[in-house]
């Protein structure tokens, strides 16, 4: 079987990888915003709520949280389970765990802006919101991207978890197409393809960093 067999064999799985990375990205980056507020809160309840849904997301393997969320509502409620739901339910574990390490980060980059910046905003005539998304943010981001980037690279590699719920990404298709061809290669092809993906990605976030540099 010769590389271009293999693939034309894996492009299809490779679509699947790269969309699920981009629709993790798409709904766990907001949903990391939305998740720092609650463990900032000062209502107790929503804090701690939310600390334990943090806990949870990054204590447990992503593996676990896509078994769960898959065939949960099965055992859990006794509903029937369609094939189609599969893509459902990687995005929706993918985004709710990201979500949980995004909002840490989140956090850390909101707490680490000085007090003063609010105050001088608030003598300006700025609003609460308008101090946050126009001043705060911006520094915010600029701050915690190398974590973020950290994390993004991260999930390159997590998208191959999404074969524990038989889901074909690229590298279920690589594993069935090595056991096919009783020959490594498939595996190979797949894991150049996961440190390419990486590399381009790897680029675009140090492109950001660089741009958002602007003190330099």
């Amino acid at each position: 079987m010769d590389i271009l067999t293999i693939v034309s064999e894996l492009a299809g799985g490779m679509l699947t990888t790269i969309e699920i990375f981009v629709l993790t990205l798409v709904f766990s980056l907001p949903l990391g915003l939305i998740i720092a507020f609650g463990r900032m809160s000062k209502v107790g309840i929503v804090r701690n709520i939310t600390k334990i849904y943090i806990s949870i997301m990054r204590g447990t393997p992503l593996m676990l949280q896509l078994i769960v969320v898959y065939f949960g509502p099965y055992y859990i409620f006794g509903m029937t389970i369609s094939s189609s739901y599969r893509g459902t339910a990687v995005i929706i574990a993918f985004a709710l765990n990201y979500a949980a390490y995004f909002g840490e980060i989140y956090r850390s980059g909101i707490e680490s802006m000085s007090k003063e910046q609010y105050e001088a905003a608030k003598m300006l005539g700025y609003s609460s919101q308008a101090t946050f998304f126009r001043i705060i943010l911006p520094q915010v981001i600029k701050r915690i991207l190398p974590s973020i980037t950290n994390e993004v690279i991260t999930l390159v590699k997590d998208t191959s978890l999404a074969f524990s719920i038989a889901y074909a990404e690229m590298f279920t298709q690589a594993k069935a197409l090595a056991a096919t061809a009783h020959n490594v290669v498939p595996l190979l092809a797949a894991g150049l393809f996961y440190y390419i993906f990486n590399f381009v990605v790897a680029m675009a976030m140090d492109y950001a960093e660089k741009r958002m540099n602007y003190y330099n």
